[in-house]
C-alpha cells in the first residue's frame, strides 16, 4: 500500500511537510550530531548502542521518558540457534531449526537471506544484550503456555511445541524473558533489559532529549533528509515534572482496565483527562530545535495502535479491539517518513492474540464460526488464534466445552505456578462469560451458531478425542477431551469479547531496503538519509506474531540502520 501522506485531521497527529533547505551547511542548526534517533523504545535504543560502538555521535529524542513499548511488554526476546542462555539452559538449538521454524512463521514478508541474517546475528545478540547489562536468565519452562510461570525465564513462545509444526521443525525454547520481577505482573518487564542498556549507552556518550517531539524533518535540495525539527519540554523544569506526571497517571489509568469491562469508561475517561492536561503543557511550554544529522534520521517511534484515527483508516476491522502499546504508539514515525515520500506497507494488518491456554482445559476444548465448524488446532499460539478468528471468521468465535472441562478449568485456576492475570481472566470467563444448555442443540441456539454443524463437529472431535479417528487439525490426544457430559458451555473469543478482550498491535509501516534498513520511496529506492526501524517499518514480526519476536526484530532493525549509517561515515 503506497498511500499518500495523510492530512493531520484525518490521523490525529500533527506530523508537518518537509522543512526544504538548499544547503545543510547555510542552517542555523541549534545542534548537530552523525545520528538523531527519532523515539527511544527498543528500536531506538539498539540503533543508538550500535550507532555509538561503530563512532558515531548520536542524539536520541523521545516525546515521553523513553523505553516504549518494548520496556513496557512482558520482556520476551526471540532468540536461538544456540545462545549462551539455551546452553546453560541445556536447550538443544542450532541456527538451522530455527530458520527452520522461522520459515513457517515470518518468511513471507522478508527474504530468506534476511531470516537468514537474522537467525545468524541470534546468538550474538543476546551476548550483545548481556554485555551490556541486559537481564536473561537460564530457568527454563517446556510446556506449552501463553506466559510461563514468573520465577521461569526461557520458554516456548510461539507455535513449535504444536504437532502440525513440531513435524516441520525441531522445536527449542526461544522466549528469553528479562531476568527480573515486579510483583507479580507479566508486564513492564522489558524494562530489566532495556534500562540497564539505556544506562550503558548514555555512559558511553548518547545525548538525550525526553519529552521531545519530532514534528518536521528537514530534506536538502537533492531529496536527502538531513536533519529534523524538534519540540521539547525543557528538562528540569516544573513544566516536565508536571508532564511526567500526568503521563505517569494516564499511563496507568488507561492500562487499568480492559475497555470491555465495566468500570473502563471511567479510567479512560479519566487517563485521557490526564493526558489532555499534558498536552496544555506541551502546548505552551514547548520550544523548537533543529537539529543536523550528518549521516541519517532512524524513525523508531513505534506503531500506530494507540491512534484510533489511523487504526480506523488504516485497519478498521480491528477498531473494537484492545490496542496493546503505550502512549508513544501514535503512527508519528511512519507518518514522518511518509512525509518525505516513504512507501508504507501491510498497513491493514494488525495481530490480535487471542490465548486460551492456562487453562489447559480450554486448549482440550474446541473453537468454532458461527456455522459450528471449528477452524483451527486449539492448542496453537494466541496470535495464530486471533489471526484465525479475525482474519478468517468475521471477527465471531466461541469456546465449547462441557462440564468435564468446566470442573477441571476451576481446579487448573488454583495452580499456584500460574502469573495472577492467567488465574484471573481464567476466573472471570467462567463465572461470567459462560452460556449454558443442558444439549448442545440447545446451545447452539442460544449463542445463534448453527446447530446441526455444531453437533457434527462434537461428534467428529468426541471420535478423534477416543482415539477412533485422526483430528483432521492435527490435534494430538493429549490435548483432546470429549465434549459428552452435559450441561454444556460456551465461551464467547470474539474480538468484541465483553470479559475477554482481544488485544491488538499493528504490523504495518515504512517498507524499508532488507540489507540497510533505508526506507523506501513509492518507486522502491531508498531515501538518502532516512532510516526506520521496529514497529515503524515492516519487518520480521509483521507476518505473524509470536512473544519476543517483535523485541528482537527492534533490535535487529535498529543495529542494521546504524550499521549502515556508520559505512556511510567511514
Amino acid at each position: 500500500m503506497n498511500a499518500p501522506f495523510p492530512p493531520a485531521a484525518d490521523v490525529g497527529v500533527p506530523v508537518e511537510q518537509p522543512m526544504l533547505v538548499e544547503d545543510a551547511d547555510a542552517v542555523a542548526w541549534d545542534q548537530s550530531t552523525d545520528l538523531l534517533v527519532v523515539g527511544l523504545g527498543g528500536a531506538g535504543l539498539a540503533a543508538a548502542l550500535e550507532g555509538i560502538e561503530r563512532g558515531l555521535s548520536v542524539i536520541a529524542v523521545d516525546r515521553y521518558a523513553c523505553g516504549g513499548s518494548t520496556a513496557a511488554n512482558g520482556g520476551v526476546f526471540y532468540a536461538g540457534g544456540g545462545t549462551t542462555i539455551q546452553r546453560e539452559a541445556g536447550e538443544d538449538d542450532s541456527p538451522e531449526a530455527m530458520l527452520d521454524y522461522l520459515r513457517i512463521e515470518a518468511g513471507k514478508v522478508v527474504s530468506d537471506e534476511t531470516l537468514r541474517r537474522f537467525v545468524e546475528q541470534s546468538p550474538e545478540t543476546v551476548d550483545w544484550i548481556l554485555r551490556h547489562g541486559g537481564k536473561l536468565a537460564a530457568s527454563v519452562w517446556k510446556e506449552k503456555c501463553s506466559y510461563p510461570p514468573l520465577d521461569r525465564f526461557l520458554y516456548h513462545p510461539d507455535n513449535s511445541l504444536v504437532a502440525s509444526y513440531r513435524a516441520r521443525a525441531k522445536p527449542a525454547a526461544r522466549g528469553h524473558r528479562a531476568f527480573g520481577r515486579d510483583g507479580k505482573k507479566a508486564w513492564g518487564l522489558g524494562k530489566f533489559i532495556t534500562e540497564p542498556m539505556t544506562q550503558s549507552a548514555l555512559r558511553l556518550g548518547l545525548v538525550f532529549h525526553r519529552y521531545s517531539e519530532a514534528r518536521q524533518l528537514v530534506v536538502d535540495r537533492d531529496g536527502r533528509v538531513v536533519g529534523a525539527r524538534i519540540l521539547s519540554t525543557p528538562e528540569g523544569s516544573p513544566e516536565a515534572r508536571r508532564f511526567a506526571k500526568y503521563i505517569a497517571r494516564a499511563n496507568m489509568l488507561l492500562a487499568a482496565l480492559p475497555p470491555s469491562i465495566p468500570l473502563a469508561s471511567i479510567t479512560i475517561a479519566l487517563g485521557n483527562h490526564y493526558l489532555r492536561k499534558a498536552s496544555e503543557i506541551e502546548a505552551k511550554a514547548r520550544f523548537s530545535r533543529l537539529i543536523r544529522a550528518r549521516e541519517g534520521v532512524v524513525l523508531s517511534a513505534g506503531g500506530f495502535i494507540m491512534n484510533p484515527a489511523m487504526v480506523r483508516r488504516y485497519a478498521p476491522a480491528y477498531a473494537t479491539g484492545m490496542p496493546n502499546g503505550t502512549l508513544g504508539d501514535q503512527g508519528s514515525g511512519i507518518l514522518l517518513g511518509m512525509s518525505a515520500g516513504g512507501a508504507t506497507a501491510l498497513m491493514d494488518k494488525v495481530s490480535a492474540w487471542r490465548f486460551i491456554n492456562p487453562p489447559k482445559a480450554w486448549a482440550q476444548a474446541i473453537a468454532v464460526d458461527r456455522a459450528g465448524e471449528r477452524f483451527v488446532d486449539e492448542t496453537v499460539y494466541g496470535a495464530t488464534m486471533g489471526e484465525h478468528i479475525v482474519d478468517y471468521r468475521g471477527g465471531v468465535a466461541w469456546l465449547i466445552y462441557d462440564k468435564s472441562l468446566r470442573e477441571a478449568a476451576f481446579r487448573q485456576a488454583r495452580d499456584p505456578k500460574l502469573v495472577p492475570f492467567q488465574r484471573d481472566v481464567t476466573l472471570l470467563n467462567l463465572l461470567f462469560n459462560a452460556r449454558k444448555a443442558p444439549t448442545l442443540d440447545a446451545l447452539a441456539r442460544r449463542i445463534g451458531v448453527d446447530a446441526e454443524g455444531l453437533v457434527r463437529t462434537v461428534a467428529t472431535y468426541n471420535a478423534a478425542a477416543r482415539g477412533e479417528a485422526q483430528d483432521p487439525f492435527g490435534k494430538e490426544a493429549v490435548d483432546m477431551h470429549p465434549i459428552e457430559r452435559g450441561p454444556f458451555y460456551a465461551m464467547d473469543i470474539s474480538i468484541d469479547s465483553r470479559f475477554l478482550p482481544l488485544p491488538v498491535i499493528t504490523f504495518g509501516g515504512l517498507r524499508v531496503a532488507e540489507e540497510s534498513g533505508q526506507v523506501l520511496d513509492r518507486a522502491g529506492k531508498p531515501i538518502a538519509g532516512l532510516y526506520a526501524a521496529g514497529r515503524t517499518a515492516v519487518g520480521l514480526a509483521s507476518q505473524t506474531y509470536v512473544s519476543g519476536l517483535s523485541f528482537a526484530d527492534c533490535f535487529f532493525s535498529g543495529r542494521r540502520a546504524a550499521r549502515h549509517a556508520a559505512r556511510a561515515n567511514v
